[in-house]
């Protein structure tokens, strides 16, 4: 099992940045490709950024490409989400996902909310 705990979350204005973090603990945390989703209200949980297991590669959703970016201290056992110029529209309650697709093994944080106010 691994245990994820997101950080980081709060209430700011339009433009601001905010930059998440999700711990892990329980199991080698380099094993695990990671990734940040979000979920609107009333809406599906979305797909925004990961990242391979030794942070070289990355990919983001084209609503945030540019703006947040994705990182990775596997000494530290922790992801990062930094999210610059942020918009209304990246309200949401954020989660942390670990994933092993060898093992079948996927595990989600709680999730952090982000609300932006225009």
């Amino acid at each position: 099992q691994v245990q994820l705990v997101e950080s980081g979350g709060g209430r700011v204005q339009a433009g601001n940045s905010l930059r998440l973090s999700c711990v892990a603990s329980g199991r080698t945390f380099s094993r695990y490709d990671m990734a940040w989703y979000r979920q609107a209200p009333g809406k599906e949980r979305d797909f925004v950024a990961t990242i391979d297991r030794d942070g070289e590669n990355t990919y983001y959703a084209d609503s945030v490409k540019g703006r947040f970016t994705i990182s990775r201290d596997n000494a530290k056992n922790t992801q990062y989400l930094l999210m610059n110029g942020l918009k209304p529209e990246d309200t949401a309650t954020y989660y942390c996902n670990a994933e092993n697709l060898g093992t079948g093994e996927d595990y989600w944080g709680q999730g952090t909310q982000v609300t932006v106010s225009s």
